[in-house]
């Protein structure tokens, strides 16, 4: 059996101020607690700002993936109560996580017991490894979504896929995310209006605006090459 796994490296994370971190902490707990009820997925946070899930139907990786994207990225950090000069708090409200999907077998998976072991989450770490911008004075940030697996046709085949996703969802506004998060969960329209306080109208809005129709193809494309590969 073929997994997903979703690792993930919060942008920035040691130039947030105490307050802020601790904001990302919890919110991020909130998110895997959503994420174990949509998708069945075991997640946890390391060190405060390193995220592993795994998503047991590995077609789902993706839009997993995509929702921890948007969720993170919709996360109220004031940015101009920061220096001017602190471009590691442009990338966080420009990129918020950085994620690799690694797709493959585990060896040994035990929840209850936190137990993750296999190459699919090698995969996902490697990728998350080679891209870490801790203690660097400058950052420059090229990618942020990653996919990895034994199979380079898949590789090849999802890495301009993910680039371009990439690109449309750094472009986003928190707001634009927080509605592209719950449209990755499988929320309708009406119900994230009224979830934000909004007009369903302007929900819309957002949705077009942050090319929703694209992300949903994709993710429907990601569904479909992963559950032919997994027969």
């Amino acid at each position: 059996m073929n997994y997903s796994v979703v690792s993930g490296d919060i942008v920035s994370s040691t130039s947030l101020n105490n307050e802020d971190r601790k904001l990302v902490e919890e919110k991020l707990k909130l998110l895997l607690e959503n994420l174990r009820q949509k998708f069945n997925v075991y997640g946890r946070v390391l060190k405060g700002d390193y995220l592993e899930c795994v998503v047991p139907n590995a077609s789902q990786g993706l839009q997993v993936a995509l929702a921890i994207k948007s969720f993170v990225k919709s996360i109220s950090i004031d940015a101009e109560s920061y220096k001017k000069t602190d471009n590691r708090i442009r990338q966080f409200k420009i990129h918020g996580i950085r994620l690799a999907i690694g797709y493959g077998k585990l060896s040994r998976y035990n929840p209850e017991e936190g137990i993750i072991d296999g190459e699919a989450i090698y995969f996902s770490g490697r990728a998350i490894s080679g891209e870490t911008t801790h203690n660097k004075e400058r950052i420059v940030i090229k990618n942020t979504l990653f996919f990895a697996s034994e199979n380079e046709n898949l590789n090849r085949n999802f890495k301009p896929l993910l680039a371009l996703l990439d690109v449309l969802i750094s472009k986003a506004t928190a707001r634009q995310c927080e509605v592209l998060y719950f449209k990755l969960m499988d929320n309708q329209e009406e119900e994230i209006a009224q979830q934000l306080g909004i007009g369903q109208s302007a929900v819309n809005q957002h949705s077009t605006s942050v090319g929703w129709n694209a992300i949903e193809e994709a993710v429907h494309y990601f569904k479909m090459v992963i559950s032919k590969d997994s027969v």
